[in-house]
């Protein structure tokens, strides 16, 4: 990999945000490539945002990614993805979202209205970016959705030099028994 490649996760808290975050840096880690992340905690048990920072290569002095400077947004929520997107993409980076809904507070109350799939696509194309939706439809357990990213990302080719072979690597350093093996069953070639 050349230079550094920044990404930026986010979701609402329980939705496994830190598990993919750590999945994640250690894939990087199995393929060979430094990375660095942080993440937030403090919301996750009240359903508000949570967020990870990582940052993949050797050049990345701070785990922190800078507005603007994400070459990849990953949202595990419709909301959080028309937010983190308008925030955190770059010019031509790519937003890997969920399409899941669990509405703020405003939306709630009906001082706001939903976000949908072409507000999603909308701040993509503001950032001459691209907008890859996956869904759930399949999933054995709706707490999968984080893996089911890990796996669309190294599908897709969203990180450079990440496959699906790392991915499993690293859920094997995280997790045993029927709970590994349901979540290696989403990451199959």
């Amino acid at each position: 990999m050349i230079g550094n490649f920044d990404i930026y996760i986010a979701g609402v808290g329980g939705q496994g945000i830190g598990l993919l975050s750590e999945a994640l840096i250690r894939a990087v880690d199995h393929a060979g490539m430094i990375a660095k992340g942080c993440d937030t905690h403090g919301l996750a048990q009240r359903g508000g945002s949570v967020s990870s920072h990582v940052r993949v290569g050797a050049d990345a002095r701070s785990p922190l990614v800078s507005e603007g400077s994400a070459d990849l947004v990953v949202a595990l929520e419709r909301h959080e993805a028309v937010s983190a997107g308008r925030k955190y993409l770059k010019e031509g980076g790519t937003l890997l979202w969920f399409d899941a809904s669990w509405q703020p507070l405003d939306v709630r109350l009906g001082k706001a209205r939903a976000a949908g799939e072409s507000d999603v696509e909308e701040v993509a194309a503001l950032r001459k970016g691209t907008a890859v939706r996956v869904d759930g439809e399949g999933l054995p357990d709706p707490r999968m959705q984080n893996v089911a990213m890990l796996a669309a990302l190294c599908r897709r080719g969203l990180v450079p030099g990440l496959s699906l072979a790392h991915a499993r690597a690293a859920l094997s350093d995280l997790m045993a028994g029927a709970a590994l093996d349901a979540n290696l069953a989403l990451l199959a070639d």
